[in-house]
């Protein structure tokens, strides 16, 4: 990516996938979170957002099935929990767990969000746009909320990071 574009607020996004057992019919949840610097609000009325997501990341079936997501916009001081949701597949693992990040549920749609976010959006789908390797979804956004003040994290280049003046 050209230096030009950064640098650019980093987010992470959570998302949750419900599988039925084939052989008992109970219901097994999956919650994810996935490192997003492809994010914009797009209409104020109606208030919507869009993130871009590529084909082959694990979050965007997950996304793409549910219709569902929670944008979290995360404090400077988790530099090292949010590289971490970008560095590994929430496929074979509980990035939840291997973080430290605190899941709570979302007010208004069936998906976690991270306690320790400054504010969130919980969005529902309303279109999806190919977009190359990469699908834009455009959402409603159903319930915000900033939690607190604090440094935002800004994505610069490779591993760095930096942020706001308070």
């Amino acid at each position: 990516m050209l230096p030009i574009f950064n640098p650019r607020q980093t987010i992470l996004v959570t998302c949750r996938e419900k599988i039925a057992d084939k052989f008992t019919g109970r219901e097994h949840i999956k919650d994810n979170i996935i490192t997003l610097d492809w994010h914009m609000p797009v209409s104020f009325q109606p208030f919507l957002y869009a993130i871009a997501i590529g084909k082959k990341r694990f979050s965007h079936n997950l996304i793409k099935e549910s219709m569902v997501f929670v944008v979290n916009f995360m404090p400077y001081h988790l530099e090292e929990e949010v590289l971490d949701c970008g560095r590994h597949s929430g496929a074979h693992m509980d990035k939840f767990e291997k973080t430290g990040l605190a899941k709570e549920e979302a007010d208004r749609i069936d998906c976690p969000r991270i306690r320790q976010a400054l504010a969130i959006l919980e969005c529902e789908i309303i279109n999806s746009i190919d977009a190359g390797d990469h699908t834009v979804f455009i959402s409603k956004v159903v319930h915000s909320e900033e939690k607190e003040k604090g440094k935002r994290l800004f994505h610069t280049e490779g591993d760095e990071f930096t942020t706001t003046k308070e």
